[in-house]
């Protein structure tokens, strides 16, 4: 099946059915929930952080020309270069003209999303040049030529007898008689591998959590030190990033950096943090001989204006995807995109257009945990109801759906008409489920009854209730 967000509801209907992926995904509840809760509850003062938070990323978004200006002159300062890629597009290119200038032939990659966003791993594989992704999980994703199922975790839908089939019919130079049936095994033969690429690489790219206008500076975190190597080995560093990643000052950024771990893996920082600022200086021991950032749009200045603003506050921790029972029974590849979840709910009919991403906005019980969790507090399910209501108006929903809004609104205007209705589907349904309480087989609603129970009407309906509420109040 092709990989793309117009396949939502067919390759959920197959994740739900995969016994192999829904096992895999229970690590999600198991792990991800559990720190994150533990985290925050060791620090008193996450709250109070969580509202800073906010408020650092709605200030540079507002004043995000300003900031802007400044990250570029302080990279020029510090002896790097920015460029700016206004689409998809323009960033390949881009980042295809400074390997070709560097002469690299081989590229080593650290996590970046937004590389992912792009295509650009294609885009520089068709002119020549080979590209190895650093990051284990990102490494395996690659390996088995898919995409990452989650921000954070990109193999959080593979379990370990998985990925050792992976390596053996990867790694063929390799003794066939090696034990790969441990984790450190794995770890191990990966390092292996990768420790070789590292040193061949002759241009190295990565993502950024921020960049940081004060310093010229990007930040990404690790928790396996492959950044650090693949940013400091090569004679080129280019990171790529989105504009939105831009913070004020090292202060705002280490506020951010308090709420993503946390929110994130559970921890209080990752193993790695790193700050990369311009290329090597004489007095440096090592590091790249130049430096680039290259900042993609890609839609984001539309946002800006837009009622999907709140979006570009997005940190990428990944909070969402784990708490959200949607993702957890799917997994990230059924959203065929690169940002699944709720977060992608919002962010990829942006990227990518309503007409190819309509599902999207509709995978969500609106329960309202993505919003909860998040760090920065973007409102995930109003923006996912405003893409609904856009999909509306277009007039994308299919038939029977336009169909069964325009007998509720019917019946709903006639309130004697919609009491009655009420009374009697209450009354029906509380017939069928019986003692049992929960309905198990719904004619009309096969889609929901297919994987869940239904819980039947209990008494009287709401209407009769406030009624006799009403009426008690006047005696």
């Amino acid at each position: 099946m092709a990989y793309s967000p117009r396949n939502f509801k067919k390759a959920s209907v197959r994740a739900l059915k995969d016994p192999a992926l829904q096992r895999a995904l229970l690590n999600v509840k198991r792990g991800f929930i559990a720190k994150r809760e533990s985290a925050k509850a060791n620090l008193p003062e996450f709250d109070t952080l969580r509202e800073e938070a906010r408020a650092i990323r709605d200030h540079t978004l507002t004043h995000l020309d300003l900031y802007l200006e400044t990250f570029e002159r302080k990279v020029a300062d510090s002896g790097g270069r920015v460029h700016y890629a206004l689409n998809a597009t323009d960033a390949r290119d881009i980042v295809l003209r400074l390997c070709q200038e560097a002469n690299a032939k081989r590229v080593t990659k650290g996590k970046s999303m937004v590389s992912e966003e792009i295509g650009l791993n294609a885009h520089l594989q068709a002119s020549g040049i080979e590209v190895v992704e650093t990051d284990l999980g990102e490494y395996i994703v690659q390996m088995r030529r898919e995409h990452p199922s989650h921000i954070i975790a990109p193999i959080i839908h593979l379990n370990k007898e998985t990925i050792e089939r992976d390596f053996r019919r990867a790694h063929t130079k390799l003794p066939p008689q090696r034990r790969l049936d441990q984790t450190p095994a794995l770890v191990a033969e990966a390092r292996q591998i990768m420790r070789e690429k590292f040193l061949a690489a002759e241009a190295g790219i990565t993502g950024a959590n921020f960049l940081i206008a004060e310093t010229g500076s990007s930040v990404i975190v690790t928790n396996e030190g492959n950044g650090d190597l693949t940013a400091t080995l090569p004679r080129t560093h280019i990171v790529i990033a989105s504009i939105e990643k831009l913070v004020p000052t090292l202060e705002d950024a280490s506020v951010l950096l308090r709420v993503l771990a946390r929110s994130a893996t559970g921890q209080d920082i990752t193993t790695y943090t790193t700050f990369s600022t311009g290329p090597r200086r004489s007095s440096d021991p090592d590091g790249p001989s130049a430096y680039h950032v290259v900042l993609l749009d890609n839609g984001r200045s539309e946002m800006l204006g837009n009622e999907f603003a709140d979006m570009l506050r997005c940190i990428r921790c990944g909070a969402c995807l784990n708490h959200c029972p949607v993702y957890g029974a799917v997994g990230g590849h059924a959203y065929g995109s690169v940002y699944p979840g709720p977060m992608g709910a919002v962010l990829t009919p942006q990227l990518q257009g309503i007409d190819r991403a309509r599902d999207l906005p509709y995978a969500s019980t609106f329960c309202g945990r993505c919003e909860a969790v998040c760090p920065v507090a973007i409102p995930l399910p109003d923006m996912m109801r405003t893409w609904r209501e856009r999909d509306f108006a277009r007039r994308n929903p299919a038939l029977k759906e336009r169909l069964a809004l325009r007998l509720w609104a019917f019946a709903a205007k006639r309130p004697r008409l919609y009491r009655v209705l009420s009374r009697t589907a209450a009354g029906m349904l509380a017939r069928q489920a019986g003692r049992r309480g929960r309905l198990k087989h719904v004619a009309f609603l096969k889609a929901w009854t297919a994987t869940r129970d239904l819980p039947s009407p209990q008494g009287k309906t709401f209407h009769d209730l406030y009624t006799r509420q009403q009426r008690s109040k006047r005696q």
